[in-house]
């Protein structure tokens, strides 16, 4: 699929009177929000309270925003967002919970264990910060080199779950990211950047990068099950409100090394009509495309087994904070230490401290890439090693026909931290 069709795909019908607005919004010269709508031009329907979220102080700082993104023609990462947009957790802080599924006894156990686990994963990765804020705040850029390193202890024998993540490019944004439980040998490294489009009043995110989870068999002997996982296209919605909500749209895949195939279908809310964050995932054995297995839902409440009507995956109850050392405990590289001050001034609504702040961070960064640039040297990667085409996605994607049919990677050296 082309990048032009991503927004054809990804947003929702737009009646007429929504794709006037959006016209006339980007050509108008200035928006400002004191100034009324001209008498020609339709209103959007009002938002709910709960989406009312630009604070009056930043109304103007918004508008901007807005006329920026509906008229830039690039990539909107390159965009600058104002700071009340902003969360104050840091965008490598993401990676969810790694669930131990190595008790699975079959290759299509063990298939149906990651499909559930991935899942799960959803709700925490694309609408906590929605439930936590009001709205879907920016992460705050990772600078390049930023790390993070977490872990979920060991309770009732799952063994301790790692998290290593770190900012390998800043332009354009890639993480890498290594997760691993060494008791249930069982271990997920992946990379994850983004390709974003305005369109239809969303901005339309096109994930690039890929994950490869790898199970150690009981059976020894060095054998191992691997499962490649794809990214789904994301939509940004809400933007007219100052309250932006993600929306996931089209398909991902999870590809099992044994031939098992979880197909993942994502489909959002249209503007009349059905439920915002719905799911259906089938399931087809090696060499076939009939669905052994399918589960339907919503992703970030509860989907079941339609074949058993059993629930398959319920994320409506508290999730389990990754551990992480505390702030002067880290050093200057790791998220909360570095953005700390910027987090400060999100959090208790000093805008103006919080955009100082990371106007620093920014400029201490393009002052040592100059200095690299001046010395002849490049950025040395702390726990990761690039590689511009990884054979077991081009091996894994090739069953079901992957697009792209090759990516790269980011290859974990060994070299994380001793945790607790």
């Amino acid at each position: 699929m082309s990048d032009e069709t991503v927004g054809e795909v990804c947003t929702r019908p737009s009646p007429r009177r929504h794709s006037r607005l959006i016209s006339r919004f980007s050509s108008r010269p200035a928006i400002a929000s004191t100034h009324p709508p001209s008498s020609d031009l339709p209103e959007p329907p009002s938002p709910p309270p709960q989406y009312q979220a630009v604070p009056a102080s930043q109304k103007g700082s918004w508008a901007s925003f807005l006329k920026s993104i509906a008229s830039f023609s690039g990539d909107l990462s390159s965009l600058t967002a104002p700071p009340f947009i902003l969360s104050p957790i840091s965008l490598t802080e993401f990676p969810e919970l790694f669930a131990a599924i190595a008790e699975a006894k079959s290759e299509e156990d063990r298939s149906i264990a990651v499909l559930k686990w991935f899942i799960s994963t959803l709700k925490g990765q694309y609408t906590s910060r929605n439930e936590k804020l009001g709205s879907e705040k920016k992460p705050l850029n990772p600078v390049l080199g930023e790390l993070f390193y977490g872990y979920w202890p060991d309770t009732n024998n799952r063994g301790q779950t790692n998290l290593l993540v770190e900012q390998v490019s800043h332009h354009p944004p890639i993480t890498a990211y290594h997760i691993a439980n060494p008791t249930k040998h069982i271990s997920l490294q992946g990379h994850n950047a983004q390709k974003t489009s305005f369109s239809g009043g969303s901005i339309i995110v096109k994930q690039i990068g890929h994950a490869v989870l790898t199970v150690e068999l009981p059976e020894g002997n060095g054998k191992k099950e691997q499962f490649l996982i794809t990214l789904p296209k994301l939509r940004i919605d809400g933007l007219w409100y100052g309250s932006p909500y993600v929306e996931l749209c089209e398909f991902s895949y999870i590809q099992s090394s044994s031939g098992w195939l979880s197909t993942v279908e994502y489909k959002g809310k249209g503007y009349f009509s059905g439920k915002s964050h719905q799911i259906k995932a089938i399931l087809t054995p090696p060499g076939s495309n009939n669905a052994k297995h399918t589960f339907e839902g919503l992703w970030h409440t509860t989907t079941k087994d339609l074949r058993t009507g059993a629930t398959f995956t319920d994320v409506t109850g508290p999730k389990e904070e990754v551990t992480v050392a505390s702030v002067e405990q880290q050093n200057e590289w790791e998220s909360r230490r570095l953005w700390m001050n910027v987090a400060k001034g999100i959090r208790e609504g000093d805008f103006e401290v919080a955009a100082r702040e990371k106007s620093k961070i920014e400029n201490e960064q393009r002052q040592r890439r100059r200095d690299e640039v001046a010395a002849g040297t490049k950025w040395e990667l702390k726990h990761f090693e690039y590689l511009d085409s990884d054979p077991l996605y081009e091996d894994l994607g090739r069953l079901f026909k992957a697009i792209p049919p090759t990516e790269d990677a980011y290859v974990y050296r060994g070299n994380g931290p001793t945790l607790p």
